[in-house]
């Protein structure tokens, strides 16, 4: 007979987006699409759609087909920096959405839109300061990841990150959410999230892991082989951080020449930006204003289109020796792959383990 389900686990930050758990799958470029976000918000949690590798099409298309398995709250994660993001915010308006979240905080007009028609916008950030400022912007919540979470991130641990953001948003008398991420995989991390004083976790890889993801079997099997040293924060990829497995094509980009990774990402920007529709003025915008921001150098702005098509080469069409496969340092504890019910079950039940030991010492 299976264990009956794990109670609810209210915070301020399931109950500011209407969930049962406090559990994110964030959204991954490429991974994130309408069956594993469904799953988990049909699970109790919260699935966010990845739109950043979509045309404004294949959205519109993606937030149809989810609503069609689920009547859960989900969100859906995009660009604030995109060009057509005005467009897509009224896409999430007109068929409302839940959540939205972003990777780079949207100006505070955007926010505005946003929470004016009931949306929740939640950022994520990689440092205290910037938790104060999308604070001060208007933003609801937001995902805090630390250095061990895959894709782009920083170099702070999540244990050192998440209660400097913590402490910074108290001492300006800041009363927001913050959802941590970065190393989570089971209920112990829920449960030390939670003690810190964070009201949920956020999780990428482990979600990945899962029967509910498209990604393709023998990709997943790919990462179940890994330990804990099989990652590597490289800055070849796309010229940014990024957390990835330790693959041949990263090995080489690694040990490689700049002059010709530099002309490999301009090929890969060239093919993004027609599978897309994108335009080369529109590109050439997008990478003014990063300039501008002082956020990336041109030749970080050229390797950005260089990204997604790795990550598309790896973890759509499994091909492991030529594309990239972004991961967390956790896929060195991961050995198996449940359905997200399954996953969150399991996390909840030994969360409330935990929880209950914790509370009774002293």
């Amino acid at each position: 007979m299976s264990p009956a389900r794990a109670a609810g686990l209210s915070t301020s930050f399931t109950e500011l987006v209407g969930i049962e758990y406090p559990i994110v799958q964030t959204g991954m470029g490429w991974v994130s699409g309408p069956s594993l976000t469904s799953a988990t918000s049909n699970a109790g949690g919260l699935g966010i759609l990845a739109s950043a590798t979509m045309t404004y099409g294949e959205l519109e298309a993606a937030i149809a087909k989810t609503k069609s398995l689920t009547s859960k709250p989900f969100g859906v994660n995009m660009r604030a920096d995109a060009t057509d993001a005005p467009e897509r915010i009224d896409l999430l308006i007109r068929e409302g959405v839940k959540v939205a979240s972003f990777a780079l905080a949207p100006k505070p007009e955007l926010i505005a839109k946003l929470k004016d028609h009931g949306i929740v916008v939640i950022p994520s950030i990689g440092a205290a300061k910037h938790a104060v400022k999308v604070a001060s912007w208007g933003a609801d919540a937001v995902i805090v990841q630390g250095g061990e979470g895959g894709g782009h991130t920083g170099p702070v641990a999540t244990t050192l990150l998440l209660p400097s953001v913590l402490d910074a948003l108290a001492a300006k008398n800041i009363d927001m959410p913050v959802v941590a991420a970065g190393g989570f995989f089971d209920g112990r991390g829920l449960a030390a999230a939670l003690a810190y004083g964070a009201q949920g976790v956020a999780m990428g890889t482990r979600f990945l892991l899962t029967s509910d993801s498209a990604v393709p079997d023998s990709v997943k099997h790919e990462y179940l082989q890994r330990g804990l040293n099989d990652t590597v924060v490289s800055v070849k990829v796309d010229g940014m951080p990024h957390r990835v497995l330790r693959t041949p094509l990263v090995e080489a980009l690694e040990s490689g020449s700049p002059v010709k990774a530099l002309f490999a990402a301009a090929r890969n920007a060239n093919e993004f930006k027609q599978m897309t529709g994108m335009r080369w003025t529109t590109m050439l915008r997008d990478g003014r204003t990063m300039k501008k921001s002082g956020e990336r150098t041109w030749q970080q702005v050229i390797m950005a289109g260089n990204t997604p098509m790795l990550l598309k080469a790896g973890l759509v069409e499994g091909d492991t020796r030529a594309g990239v496969l972004a991961s967390g340092q956790v896929v060195g504890m991961i050995e198996d792959l449940p359905s997200c019910d399954e996953l969150i079950q399991s996390i909840m039940h030994q969360a409330h383990e935990r929880l209950k030991t914790l509370g009774s010492l002293g």
